[in-house]
């Protein structure tokens, strides 16, 4: 998976704990960015509460079982996001920088992708991340959750809510 992903222009490829300890590594422009497995997640263990933030005071915790229902057998792709765009101000750094303080507990709007915040070893998972000068990242986003959904019955990606 990863030398397809490299061959498509992703680059990073360093766990959520690296990026928890440096983020400085993840570039200040638009991109979409994916959580990946690693070698170190192998078959999941959901929790019952996770470290993701209440923003807004909503509980980010749902049930085992919805877990269950949203994980997608033999996919490496857990999540697929976006950063920057038309409307949006923001970029790589700062959305990824956002997820890491989310899945730290933090008050952050970043509730999209928290379901990864209620796997036993999150800050294993991979995270990596492709810059995009011309294109729509939201586009880009959209056609990699259609095309993971075209390899997957129809499912999206375990922490994808929409899409």
């Amino acid at each position: 998976m990863e030398k397809k992903l490299l061959a498509a222009g992703f680059r990073g490829f360093v766990t959520i704990g690296q990026l928890q300890e440096n983020i400085s590594v993840v570039p200040d422009t638009k991109g979409v960015y994916l959580l990946l497995k690693s070698e170190e997640t192998g078959n999941p263990e959901f929790l019952p509460k996770g470290s993701g933030g209440h923003f807004k005071g909503n509980n980010p915790n749902v049930t085992i079982e919805e877990l269950k229902k949203n994980w997608v057998e033999n996919a490496d792709i857990l999540y697929i996001g976006k950063a920057g765009g038309e409307r949006q101000g923001s970029n790589l750094r700062k959305r990824l920088n956002q997820l890491i303080r989310f899945g730290q507990g933090g008050n952050v709007g970043h509730w999209g992708g928290r379901y990864i915040w209620q796997l036993k070893d999150s800050e294993h998972l991979l995270v990596c991340w492709k810059e995009l000068s011309n294109d729509n990242p939201r586009e880009i986003e959209k056609s990699m959750i259609d095309q993971f959904k075209s390899e997957h019955n129809n499912s999206r990606p375990f922490a994808n809510l929409q899409g």
